[in-house]
């Protein structure tokens, strides 16, 4: 069972309010987590991510449940912009983590 948010109906064609990033991750990422979903984060129509967006949205969820999480969230309909920030910020945790 797979829980689908599709981020721009929630942020735009740009997302780059880390505390919107947080409330995703908070009311909607994590409850799919706790209930053995696996989530999928629709980026079809989000043109461009800062990277600050995108370790609010999923960061710390690398530090609560490991790299493995990585396992059961996917990014999909990302272009290539939105895919390197993504990769920044996964290695980035991965380092530090």
């Amino acid at each position: 069972m797979s829980y689908e948010i599709v981020l721009k109906d929630i942020v735009g064609d740009f997302a780059e309010n880390k505390d919107l990033a947080r409330e995703i991750r908070i009311n909607k990422i994590i409850p799919a987590l706790e209930k053995k979903e696996e989530v999928v984060l629709d980026f079809s129509g989000v043109n461009s991510v800062t990277q600050s967006f995108v370790h609010a949205l999923i960061s710390s969820l690398m530090r609560q449940y490991g790299d493995d999480v990585l396992e059961v969230i996917s990014f999909k309909n990302c272009n290539e912009t939105v895919s390197k920030i993504i990769s920044i910020v996964v290695e980035y945790m991965q380092e530090s983590v």
